[in-house]
């Protein structure tokens, strides 16, 4: 098993440089289930924000390249079970999605809640709002 950084996902996903995105298409494309490529909770994060905000994609885009990266056996998402539980609830409604993988860690880690001052993550990624 080898780590995967968020760089070499967004040139595979993107295909958008000449030099890096035939690398890492050789690379991924090189792996399978017995010696996968891991990608942790940051780099899903980071990849998230890359898309959105550097190429401008929605959120739903993104929200189906992760869902296809989690679907993947060439692939190992650390706790893939919690982001496939984030991005349910972002795709149900008007959260931001690394609250909802950030509320999802913390239950899966056996948290009775997650507290926040963010409104818009105690309503929409359910997070509690500090008194």
């Amino acid at each position: 098993m080898i780590g995967l950084d968020t760089n070499v996902l967004v040139r595979y996903i993107m295909q958008d440089d000449p030099k890096q995105s035939p690398k890492a298409s050789k690379l991924i494309e090189s792996l399978d289930g017995d010696n996968p490529g891991y990608i942790t909770h940051i780099c899903v994060i980071e990849l998230y924000w890359v898309l959105t905000s550097s190429y401008e994609l929605t959120g739903e885009q993104v929200a189906q390249a992760l869902e296809a990266i989690l679907r993947t056996k060439q692939l190992l998402v650390e706790r893939a079970d919690q982001v496939m539980r984030a991005l349910r609830v972002f795709a149900a409604g008007k959260a931001d999605f690394a609250d909802c993988l950030i509320e999802r860690s913390a239950s899966g880690a056996g948290c009775t809640q997650t507290m926040t001052f963010d409104v818009g993550a105690s309503k929409h990624a359910g997070m509690a709002l500090v008194g």
